[in-house]
């Protein structure tokens, strides 16, 4: 009997396509993808990964098109499809936020009252306003939400930003956050046996590559008498490795460090005699 295959979701073109198809690299999951291909195979791995619109995603692993999918969490919130969070990716964050014309004075969410939005996101949009007690007009338009202000279709927008360049070009500004977005997997949430077995593998090494990206591999010199005080520095994944050098009085210790915590740690590190600090990053990291 031939063996399942995962099929994944991931976006065809924009934001989230070269983190997706990067990530999987990442994993060891090697896919071809010829020009405009909607569907590619894994050759060392059983999954099917199926190129979609972002916003089409949600209802494609809700209706069992896709098992599972790769997409922003403003997208989730919006499609608001049956859909299952599964794990957060690390990657292409950015923000769902109001933004105003430049120069105006926009001190609480009771500047929108009576106020006309342009924006794409219309169920986020309004879920903030009534959390708001705000009654405004949303206009819902499918691209290009930063242009409204300027042609008088909108006062003001609700749209995605990353840098902001796009706002400051079209004579914006932003006013007020209302969604933190990350990169997220989800899933169908009627999947086979065999198909939660591959989604746990697939999982693993997710999270293997996410725990390398966020930590590093460290290596210094450390004189013998300041040995206690640097291991205590060092806590690693269990304790720091600590090996003999040839000169006498000095000792080489390797461990790992969370990215966060890396240069308070280094700082002290040096405070207390590490010389020949050397690091080096990981390309996975199994626990």
């Amino acid at each position: 009997m031939a063996q399942e295959k995962l099929k994944i979701a991931i976006q065809k073109s924009g934001r989230l396509h070269d983190g997706s198809v990067n990530l999987l690299k990442e994993c060891g999951i090697d896919v071809v993808n010829g020009v405009n291909k909607l569907k590619a195979e894994a050759n060392n791995f059983p999954l099917e990964v199926y190129f979609f619109r972002d916003d089409d995603i949600p209802q494609y692993v809700e209706d069992a098109v896709a098992d599972i999918g790769i997409i922003g969490e403003n997208v989730m919130y919006e499609s608001n499809k049956k859909v299952v969070f599964v794990e957060e990716l690390g990657f292409a964050t950015c923000r769902l936020s109001i933004a105003v014309r430049k120069g105006e004075e926009y001190k609480s969410a009771s500047y929108l009252n009576g106020k006309k939005i342009a924006t794409s996101y219309p169920v986020l949009l309004q879920n903030f306003l009534d959390k708001n007690n705000v009654k405004a007009e949303i206009h819902e338009i499918s691209g290009s939400v930063e242009i409204a202000p300027g042609i008088g279709l909108a006062d003001a927008i609700c749209d995605i930003v990353s840098s902001g360049s796009t706002l400051f070009m079209n004579g914006l500004q932003e006013a007020e956050m209302i969604l933190k977005s990350r990169t997220v997997l989800i899933k169908n949430n009627k999947l086979s046996e065999e198909k939660e077995n591959l989604l746990k593998k697939l999982l693993f090494r997710i999270q293997s590559v996410k725990k390398a990206k966020n930590n590093k591999y460290i290596l210094l010199n450390a004189p013998n008498e300041k040995l206690k005080e640097i291991i205590s520095l060092l806590p690693g994944m269990k304790s720091p490795t600590v090996l003999p050098l040839a000169e006498p009085g000095w000792s080489s210790v390797h461990s790992v460090l969370n990215e966060n915590d890396f240069w308070e740690i280094i700082e002290k590190l040096k405070a207390n005699g590490a010389q020949g600090i050397l690091v080096v990053p990981i390309e996975k990291m199994i626990m």
